[in-house]
């Protein structure tokens, strides 16, 4: 249902919108997410970025460190032609691949992220996909992965997906939008309480996990591989 829509042209269009009127915080995520890589990433660091159609935090990370190179893989093909529009000349230090991890190059990588993508895997598949990022890093690697978690349990679940809507409305959104974005949240997305994230992230091979961001329906992750 979600793949749809990023192959939909005019969709993708105003995709950049719809993030950072979603996601508080979106910029300072990518910029948060670049300083926990680099805190133990090499200055010529090789990164892998799953989920990175749009190409925003490829953006963000290549503005921020010169030397790095970077992997972006993505199902959705016209996403990830948006994203060599986004990136531009970054694009010199940018490999684009269209799939999924599977599809990714074994690396071995520096450090990997995978931003707002995770949720659209059940859990069985996300901790597939976590075990194979993992399985593509260097031993002690930083990852970063953030996207929806938040309680799953009957009463709370509506609750968090009412401030999810409330919050975009609050920044100017169509409320008409908005609401048909809540709808397909609740009944397509795989999110999982904040410790059944954690656990998958454990149970993937990854150590330390910190958290570092959270924001309404929206939690964010640092470990070492």
């Amino acid at each position: 249902m979600f793949l749809k829509s990023f192959e939909d042209p005019i969709a993708v269009a105003r995709y950049a919108e719809g993030p950072r009127r979603f996601v508080p915080g979106l910029d300072a995520l990518h910029c948060m997410t670049g300083l926990l890589l680099a805190e133990r990433a090499p200055k010529d660091a090789k990164v892998l970025v799953l989920g990175a159609g749009g190409g925003s935090e490829l953006k963000a990370l290549a503005e921020a460190q010169p030397n790095w190179s970077f992997v972006g893989v993505d199902p959705a093909g016209e996403m990830l032609r948006l994203a060599e529009r986004v990136l531009g000349p970054l694009m010199n230090r940018t490999e684009l691949v269209q799939g999924y991890i599977d599809d990714a190059p074994d690396g071995p990588f520096d450090a990997a992220t995978c931003l707002l993508t995770l949720h659209f895997l059940d859990a069985a598949e996300r901790t597939r996909t976590v075990r194979e990022i993992h399985r593509r890093l260097r031993p002690g690697a930083p990852f970063v992965a953030a996207h929806a978690s938040f309680s799953q349990a009957a009463g709370e679940r509506d609750v968090w997906l009412d401030r999810y809507a409330a919050y975009p409305i609050a920044m100017g959104a169509d409320p008409g939008d908005v609401n048909k974005a809540r709808s397909a949240v609740a009944a397509g997305l795989n999110s999982v309480a904040p410790d059944q994230d954690e656990a998958i992230l454990r149970d993937g091979g990854f150590s330390c996990v910190e958290l570092f961001y959270a924001a309404f329906t929206w939690r964010g992750w640092v470990s070492r591989a």
